[in-house]
């Protein structure tokens, strides 16, 4: 009979409040201090396993031992999400639709992608020599909304740019917050998927024509494994899975800016680098800022491991920041250096913060290709095409709001072309 290890146990009624005010240091705070990658808490009155480290992610991404059905709060599919999407789904139903995001990810649509992102950066460059200063996460947030759109094949007028592009964020900026950005992130949800369901209907109604090679026919046509059509409501869900998610990156091109303020010796190199280095620089923004704490799955059917007893049922969380920032992991890992990129072997299991394991069968996020290639084209128009200047201002995040970002926005002012400016 197998031995059972009791594991480290908080001693407080409920630690909800405790997660509010540490943040992304909640579970490395505790790992740290029982001198252990695993140990069980209650949120939200519920029984929770959190654990951090590769072994740990390697565990997490088990589809034998795990599984993702009820894992994530309704609060946060109403507002990251959406309910019953992708994220919740397990077996071959997930499988099939997660065909479905991975086939947009190919080579030629992939540099689509870099191309529209570098264009729509170009678009907004006229303001930008002509105003005192711009906020450079507002700028991205609609650079990067137009890209998305005109990526996806979903029509965008000029009007609701912005609207549509804040939507997208506060969808994101919900998930790790109560009251007022809650429901802020509701009712952008709201709005967005009405928004592209009936853009959806438009489709299939054929009032509007959309390119075979998009996201937007792809989820106006896919069929489940029952050979039926997504519902509308779903299709519209599975499409703002494409767009949220790409909208996101606006936070770590903040991120790229201010690592690249603080280390000026980068922009000069990136300035006269291939694209190997722009890869190694965009992976470690990912791996060293904050922006996912941790992800959540539940116990498909009791185990022991590691002498340690999971039983059916239990929400366990993977600690996503201090994975990233584990020092078995990272040589000196709150330092910012992406050379550490240079014979890093990829694993699976070290670098999650958009998820760990294989893309095509398990929960790694589908869109990370595009993260890193949106993130290059991003750096390569901030380094290479322009020059700007850094005004005073308050560059601090937080660790204890969920998503971070810098409290300022990056402002930037003096923004001229690169040849201009020599």
């Amino acid at each position: 009979m197998n031995a059972v290890t009791p594991i480290p146990r908080e001693q407080t009624l409920d630690n909800s409040l405790a997660l509010l005010k540490e943040g992304y240091q909640f579970i490395p705070n505790r790992c740290q201090s029982y001198g252990a990658d695993i140990f069980e808490t209650r949120l939200l009155g519920e029984k929770v396993i959190c654990m951090s480290g590769e072994e740990a992610a390697e565990l997490f991404y088990d589809k034998e031992k795990f599984t993702r059905k009820g894992a994530a709060p309704k609060r946060i599919q109403k507002t990251l999400f959406g309910e019953n999407a992708i994220q919740g789904m397990d077996g071959k139903a997930h499988e099939h639709r997660k065909q479905l995001f991975m086939k947009l990810m190919t080579e030629e649509r992939l540099q689509r992608l870099s191309e529209i992102t570098t264009e729509e950066w170009r678009r907004k460059f006229p303001a930008w020599q002509k105003a005192e200063k711009v906020v450079l996460f507002q700028e991205a947030k609609e650079v990067l909304c137009r890209a998305a759109c005109r990526w996806a094949g979903v029509p965008l007028e000029e009007s609701e740019v912005k609207e549509r592009a804040d939507d997208f964020w506060d969808m994101v900026d919900a998930f790790g917050a109560v009251g007022p950005r809650h429901w802020q992130g509701r009712k952008a949800r709201k709005r967005g998927e009405a928004w592209i369901k009936k853009v959806i209907h438009q489709v299939r109604d054929g009032e509007l024509k959309a390119d075979k090679n998009t996201a937007l026919f792809a989820m106006a046509f896919h069929r489940d494994l029952n050979g039926e059509h997504l519902d509308s409501e779903m299709a519209s869900i599975e499409l703002i899975n494409v767009l949220r998610p790409l909208v996101a990156i606006t936070n770590f091109i903040a991120f790229s800016v201010l690592a690249l303020h603080e280390h000026p010796q980068y922009r000069n190199q990136l300035q006269e680098a291939d694209d190997d280095f722009f890869e190694m620089f965009s992976q470690e923004v990912r791996r060293y800022y904050p922006f996912g704490p941790f992800l959540g799955a539940r116990v498909r059917r009791g185990f022991i491991w590691n002498d340690i007893k999971f039983e059916k049922g239990r929400l366990v969380l993977l600690d996503i920041y201090g994975t990233n920032h584990d020092p078995r992991l990272w040589k000196e890992p709150d330092k910012f250096y992406p050379e550490r990129f240079g014979d890093w072997n990829g694993g699976l299991f070290d670098l999650i913060p958009q998820g760990g394991g294989e893309y095509y069968k398990n929960h790694r996020c589908p869109g990370e290709w595009a993260t890193l290639r949106v993130m290059k084209a991003s750096l390569d128009f901030l380094t290479k095409e322009i020059t700007y200047q850094v005004p005073d201002q308050v560059l601090s995040y937080s660790m204890v709001r969920m998503p971070s970002v810098p409290e300022s926005g990056m402002v930037l002012n003096e923004i001229q072309k690169f040849e201009e400016a020599k």
